[in-house]
């Protein structure tokens, strides 16, 4: 008896008819502490044309450093107005945005700290597993040492730091381009899990 591997399904194109139900666009309630900040971007393929009908997930831990998840046992404070996890669907111009707050540093490996920082899963037509990327903020306290970002080829850094949108305080521009370049910037890094 042989055993086999099930084939891969895409994840689109049908994606909203299952989980729009499911979508968390605001992570913080009204008391959690934190420097609350406003994520927004486009998902565009390798043409440069928005996705439609993607999907973008986040999980990240709190102000404090501590993740809303029973793993998580070390002694720090969790709110119970934060929910560390969020999921949007891009619209028809393949924009996507969170409400969330700015997170602290977690532990990374051999004791080291890692740069704020958020985990992104990227789900969209096509694609026969999720893409994996981060977010990190422009001159956040141990951009320069995070033991992630270090892995990644200089030129390419920009692509995982977030911008400041002139004119709107608290919002911070980050899109994904699947590949290619597209409005001046190259494809996202992506890391493999």
């Amino acid at each position: 008896m042989s055993l086999q591997m099930t084939s891969s399904q895409t994840v689109g194109p049908y994606l909203h008819i299952g989980t729009d139900w499911l979508t968390i666009a605001d992570l913080v309630g009204g008391n959690v502490s934190g420097e609350r900040i406003v994520i927004e971007g486009r998902l565009l393929d390798g043409n440069g044309s928005p996705v439609a009908d993607g999907l973008i997930e986040i999980w990240q831990a709190n102000a404090h450093g501590k993740y809303a998840h029973p793993d998580d046992t070390r002694d720090l404070p969790l709110e119970s107005g934060f929910r560390g996890f969020g999921r949007v669907p891009t619209d028809g111009n393949g924009f996507f945005r969170f409400a969330t707050i700015k997170p602290g540093r977690v532990p990374g490996p051999n004791g080291t700290l890692q740069a704020p920082h958020i985990a992104v899963s990227i789900f969209a037509r096509g694609l026969l597993k999720q893409l994996v990327s981060r977010i990190y903020f422009p001159d956040a306290e141990g951009n320069a040492d995070d033991p992630v970002l270090a892995m990644v080829p200089a030129e390419r850094r920009g692509t995982l730091i977030a911008r400041p949108v002139p004119g709107k305080a608290g919002v911070l521009e980050w899109s994904v381009v699947m590949q290619g370049e597209a409005n001046g910037q190259g494809e996202t890094v992506f890391f493999d899990i």
